[in-house]
C-alpha cells in the first residue's frame, strides 16, 4: 500500500504541510493571481478546495516561507512580506434568521478590533470594517489582505425567502463595499463561494472585483487535472487497479467516468472532483463520496417551484449571463444547479455564445437523480434504492406486470398541487425511474407532444414502449406498430415486447398497459 496520507476534510494548509498530508501544488497559480490583480471572486462547487486555497493564501501572506519548501512558489517569491490578514469564514453558521448573519459579522469585527482598535463612532458593520482595515494598515505599515470563505452562504440559504435574502443583501452590500472605499489600504482580497449572485448583487457597489470563475487562466486553481493525477498518484493508480482487480487502463477510465468532467470554461480541460478522488485513493475503492456529503433540498424545491422539465437537464442550453446570475427573484433554477456542481459545461458555441450543459460525471448524475426520486414519486428515502433494484430485476426477468404495478404505486397519492402540471409531473417521474433503471440496462427515452416513447434493453429482452396521456393503451400499441418503432430490433434474437401504456389525468395514474409479444 502507498504511504500517502490523504487530507480528507482537512482544509488548513499549515496542518497539511506540517503533518505530511498529500498536497497537489497549486502555488504557481496562486502566485500568478496575487501578482496580476488585487480583488478576486471565485465560485466553485462545495468540497472543491476553495477553503484550502484561502488557507494557502493566508499562510503565504503571513510570510510563512517554511511551509512552501519544495513548492513552486518557493522559487518565485523573493520577499515573503507579512501582511495583516482579515479572514472571515461564513461557512459555520446556519442562516435562517436575520440575526444569524449579524452575529457572525459582529464576532469577527470584535476580534479584529481587539487587535487593531475601535472607534465609538463606527456603529454599522461597514463603518467598523472600514475602520479596522485603515487601522490595520496604519499599525503594521503593510496593506491588508482580506479573505472571505463562503461569502454567499447567507444568500444561498435564503433562496426562496425573498424578505430574508433582501435583509442579508442589505447587510452584505455595504459591508463588502468597504473594500472599494478602503482600496488604498488593501493589498489583496479574495471572496470564494459556491455561487455568483448577479443583477441586484451584493457586489453591485464593488465593480473592481475580478471574477475568475470562468477565467481560463485559473480553471484548475481548485480541483485536480488528469495530468496532476498521473504526476502525483501514478503508483497509487496501479495499487487501485490491483485492489479492484481491474487493469490500469480500466481504473483510469473508471476514475474519469466517475469523477472527471467538470468544465468551468468552454473548450478547456476537464477537472476531477478532488474530494471524491482523494477518498477513492484513501479507501482504494470507488464510491459516491462527494454526493454523500449532502445535497441541499433547496435545489429540489427550486426545480419543483418553477415546474422544471427534468429531461432538459441533461442537455440544457444557456448563455454566460444566465450562468452568472442568481438572485431571489430568478425563475430559472439552472444557474444555482450549475454553480452548485450538479451540471457543468459540456460544449460551447462561440458564434452565438451559447453553453450546452450536462451532468459532469456518473457520480453526480446517478446521485442527483436518485436524490430526486422521493421528492417526485410516492416512495420514501429509505425504500428508494431498493425500489430501483426491484424495477431492474423485474425487467431483466421479463416480469412486466410487476414492473408496471410498481410504477403505478409511484403515482399513488399524487398531491393536488401537481394536478395543474400533471403532464410534466408524469413525465418527470417516468424520466427519473427510467434514468435510474438505465444505469443498469440500456434505455433510450424520447418525449414529444403529449407522448413518450421508450426502448429498454436487457440481456434477454427488448421493450419498446409508448406512453399516452388521456388516450388509450390500445392507441399507444397501435402507434408502435404503425410507425414501426420495433423495426430496428426485429432481427435481434432477444425476446421483444411491445408495450402500450395510458396515463389517466382523472385518476392521476397509469390506467392500463397492453403487451404484445
Amino acid at each position: 500500500m502507498g504511504n500517502k496520507i490523504y487530507p480528507i476534510g482537512i482544509q488548513n494548509f499549515e496542518k497539511i504541510r506540517q503533518d505530511g498530508y498529500f498536497y497537489v501544488d497549486k502555488t504557481a497559480l496562486m502566485y500568478q493571481m496575487v501578482k496580476t490583480g488585487s480583488y478576486y471572486c471565485l465560485s466553485r462547487p462545495r468540497r472543491f478546495g476553495k477553503s484550502l486555497l484561502i488557507s494557502t493564501l493566508e499562510a503565504y501572506f503571513q510570510g510563512k516561507k517554511e511551509l512552501f519548501a519544495g513548492l513552486m512558489v518557493e522559487k518565485l517569491e523573493k520577499d515573503w512580506i507579512e501582511h495583516p490578514i482579515l479572514y472571515l469564514d461564513l461557512n459555520i453558521e446556519k442562516y435562517d434568521v436575520p440575526e444569524s448573519l449579524d452575529n457572525i459579522l459582529d464576532k469577527s469585527l470584535t476580534a479584529w478590533e481587539k487587535l487593531y482598535g475601535a472607534e465609538p463612532s463606527e456603529r454599522s458593520f461597514s463603518l467598523r470594517f472600514a475602520g479596522i482595515i485603515e487601522r490595520a494598515y496604519e499599525k503594521t505599515g503593510q496593506r491588508v489582505v482580506i479573505l472571505v470563505d463562503e461569502y454567499d452562504k447567507p444568500m444561498l440559504q435564503a433562496i426562496g425567502n425573498e424578505d430574508l435574502q433582501k435583509q442579508f443583501r442589505d447587510t452584505l452590500k455595504p459591508f463588502y463595499g468597504a473594500l472599494k472605499t478602503m482600496d488604498g489600504c488593501i493589498k489583496f482580497a479574495l471572496l470564494t463561494g459556491v455561487t455568483k449572485f448577479g443583477k441586484v448583487s451584493v457586489f453591485s457597489d464593488l465593480n473592481n472585483l475580478k471574477d475568475i470563475s470562468m477565467d481560463e487562466r485559473f480553471v484548475d486553481i481548485c480541483g485536480i487535472t488528469e495530468k496532476e493525477i498521473h504526476d502525483n498518484l501514478e503508483e497509487e493508480l496501479h495499487q487501485l487497479a490491483e485492489k479492484q482487480k481491474m487493469s490500469y487502463e480500466q481504473v483510469c477510465a473508471e476514475l474519469k467516468k466517475c469523477y472527471d468532467g467538470y468544465h468551468f470554461v468552454g473548450h478547456t480541460i476537464g477537472i476531477y472532483n478532488p474530494f471524491s478522488l482523494l477518498n477513492t485513493f484513501d479507501k482504494m475503492k470507488f464510491g459516491s463520496y462527494w454526493f454523500e456529503t449532502g445535497t441541499p433540498t433547496c435545489l429540489v424545491n427550486l426545480l419543483k417551484k418553477h415546474h422544471y422539465d427534468l429531461e432538459r437537464m441533461a442537455h440544457e442550453e444557456t448563455d454566460e449571463q444566465v450562468l452568472n446570475s442568481i438572485d431571489s427573484e430568478s425563475s430559472n433554477p439552472i444557474p444555482v444547479i450549475y454553480q452548485s456542481g450538479y451540471l457543468t459545461i459540456k460544449g460551447y458555441d462561440e458564434r452565438f455564445g451559447i453553453y450546452r450543459l450536462g451532468f459532469p460525471n456518473r457520480e453526480v448524475e446517478e446521485g442527483f437523480v436518485r436524490f430526486l426520486l422521493p421528492y417526485y414519486a410516492n416512495v420514501n428515502k429509505v425504500e428508494s434504492p431498493f425500489e430501483i433494484q426491484k424495477f431492474v430485476r423485474e425487467v431483466e426477468s421479463g416480469d412486466y406486470d410487476s414492473f408496471f404495478r410498481r410504477l403505478q404505486s409511484f403515482f399513488a397519492d399524487t398531491g393536488y398541487d401537481v394536478i395543474r402540471e400533471q403532464e410534466l409531473h408524469y413525465e418527470n417521474v417516468l424520466f427519473i425511474v427510467f434514468k435510474l433503471v438505465g444505469f443498469y440496462t440500456k434505455v433510450e427515452y424520447h418525449t414529444s407532444e403529449g407522448r413518450i416513447d421508450l426502448v429498454l434493453q436487457t440481456d434477454k429482452f427488448i421493450y419498446v414502449m409508448e406512453f399516452k396521456l388521456n388516450g388509450t393503451a390500445e392507441e399507444a400499441l397501435r402507434q408502435i406498430n404503425e410507425k414501426h418503432y420495433s423495426l430496428p430490433f426485429e432481427a435481434d434474437n432477444r425476446k421483444l415486447f411491445k408495450v402500450g401504456v395510458n396515463f389517466n389525468s382523472q385518476t392521476r395514474n397509469i390506467e392500463k398497459w397492453i403487451v404484445e409479444e
